[in-house]
């Protein structure tokens, strides 16, 4: 007796989509999320610029952690997501992060009576630029660093 197979139909996991280039982390606007997201751009710059200093993944990953504390504390409501954007190559790395708020931030004057606010200094010290743009709900937050 002979059986009919059936052709093979392309598999498409269902609720994913193409990778997504360059690459990115969606999470939650709380602190939790600080740690994966240092932990994120750490790696990804590693995997896209392997010969990259441990001193400059050491810098991002600090500065990743000031801009997503910035985007959870200032550029959210609860339950809002935040996405953090890693393209880099030899010699230098980008990092975005995109919150739903339109306000800018912009460094404060120091401070010794406040127990924050030194965020953006650090920024301006330790990346070759940094800035925001505007986007359709919201703001991004971006750092260049350069080794």
């Amino acid at each position: 007796m002979m059986t009919m197979r059936r052709p093979a139909l392309p598999f498409t996991p269902p609720h994913c989509g193409p990778p997504a280039v360059p690459p990115q982390l969606i999470c939650s606007a709380h602190a939790e999320s600080v740690r994966p997201a240092r932990r994120y751009v750490r790696e990804a710059v590693a995997y896209q610029a392997p010969d990259t200093p441990a001193d400059a993944l050491d810098t991002l990953e600090l500065l990743a952690s000031e801009l997503v504390t910035n985007a959870y504390r200032y550029g959210s409501e609860p339950g809002d997501s935040l996405r953090v954007v890693v393209d880099a190559e030899q010699g230098r790395a980008l990092v975005e992060v995109h919150d739903t708020r339109r306000k800018r931030p912009r460094v404060q004057p120091s401070s010794g009576e406040r127990g924050r606010g030194r965020g953006l200094h650090l920024v301006e010290l330790l990346a070759a630029r940094w800035g925001t743009a505007e986007r359709p709900m919201g703001k991004i937050v971006w750092v260049v660093v350069t080794w």
